[in-house]
């Protein structure tokens, strides 16, 4: 089969999937079923060696790395957000954006002439997800294109990337990601929100090389804008909502980032009312659930980090809730404690169904948390992601 050009159905082949990953999905042609999440399309695979790796630090170059890097296999715009309308109601939302490399970058190099406006080699994906808690409602949707003739795509400068009419556009003339519009709607639900970067962008792991395991090459670039002062409209079923409150971005692109005993892993976001966030995720081993890695990062007010090792935080699971629909048994309530900053709060999802039950089976939701720290009470918002349940 040559995958540069395959169209329509089969691109589902190939799917995107969350903040740390994508999943590669081969869909049962009777079984009409979803898949659980998997995190086959981050771990090696007979084209990998023919892709760039993320192999050591290197120098982030801006607005160049806002945009597509095809000479990785995977890539992410990941964009979630927590809020409120002017009488407090809470809203949550994801606009994520994937794409994923059908030939290594020699034969992209080999295929750039073909005469066809829709001659492909790149698969764009696109999740996005409304939570409204005072309804108890959680809905997403998916869209997957081609990444040409117009249908999907993504730019640095001015920044752009998009899926059909799902887009997340540079909101100034300059073109800066910074400041950026998204725009989505499905079936009575769409957003339409401004953003703009209030701190400085924040490099994960060793200067934006984020480990996914102790092995060379096991990992991704990732950065990440923590804050973005977020106001628009928020359409439902129940009518369009005045919003404003916080979002998070966090930009990733990898070749075959993780181990192959990889089972999942559990990604969180915290943004405190005092203005500092912390990132943590934790991979977990396909045998015995157990934590393979885990790694996060620190971010001060003034938007100073410092990287959060394995043993420096303890999550645990205080409840769960299991989906009618698919049987996953996912946490819903966590405590998190960290001696090195004082800090022991309590997570609690907004509301407990939040899968995305898409191609792809997850759950991606908007937390709230109370607790202390060693500089006294805290409290905020942020965002779960939970794969392979």
């Amino acid at each position: 089969m040559n995958r540069g050009l395959q169209i329509g159905v089969s691109v589902a082949a190939v799917v995107g999937l969350t903040a740390l990953g994508w999943a590669a999905f081969r869909p049962s042609e009777d079984s009409g079923e979803q898949a659980r999440a998997t995190v086959a399309g981050l771990q090696r695979d007979e084209m990998s060696d023919r892709f760039a790796r993320a192999m050591e630090p290197r120098a982030f170059e801006f607005p160049r790395d806002h945009g597509p890097h095809d000479e990785y296999q995977t890539e992410w715009w990941y964009y979630t957000g927590n809020l409120f309308d002017a009488s407090g109601r809470h809203f949550g939302y994801q606009l994520t954006f994937f794409r994923r490399a059908l030939v290594p970058p020699d034969e992209q190099a080999m295929l750039a002439d073909r005469a066809s406006a829709f001659a492909f080699d790149q698969v764009y994906f696109a999740h996005f997800a409304v939570t409204d808690s005072a309804a108890n409602e959680h809905v997403s949707f998916e869209k997957y294109s081609r990444g040409a003739g117009g249908l999907a795509g993504a730019q640095a400068s001015p920044f752009r990337v998009f899926v059909e009419d799902w887009s997340a556009t540079a909101a100034r003339d300059d073109g800066d990601a910074a400041q950026v519009r998204l725009v989505a709607a499905q079936d009575g639900y769409a957003i339409d929100l401004t953003l703009a970067n209030t701190k400085p962008f924040v490099f994960h792991g060793d200067r934006g090389l984020s480990q996914k395991s102790p092995n060379p090459g096991n990992a991704s670039y990732y950065y990440s804008m923590t804050r973005m002062a977020t106001q628009g409209k928020v359409t439902t079923p129940r009518g369009t909502f005045e919003v404003a409150g916080n979002s998070w971005l966090d930009r990733e692109w990898s070749t075959s980032a993780l181990d192959d005993d990889t089972e999942g892993w559990d990604w969180f976001s915290l943004q405190f009312d005092d203005r500092r966030e912390i990132m943590f995720f934790k991979l977990r081993q396909k045998e015995t659930g157990g934590i393979t890695f885990a790694k996060g990062t620190y971010v001060d007010a003034d938007g100073r980090t410092e990287l959060i090792r394995q043993d420096e935080v303890m999550i645990t699971v205080l409840d769960r809730w299991t989906s009618p629909q698919t049987g996953a048994p996912y946490p819903v309530r966590w405590r998190l404690a960290s001696p090195r900053y004082g800090l022991d709060i309590e997570i609690v999802a907004r509301i407990p169904d939040q899968e995305m039950r898409l191609t792809q089976r997850y759950w991606e939701g908007a937390v709230t948390f109370t607790g202390i720290s060693a500089d006294g009470p805290v409290a905020g918002v942020g965002y779960v992601e939970m794969t392979g349940y």
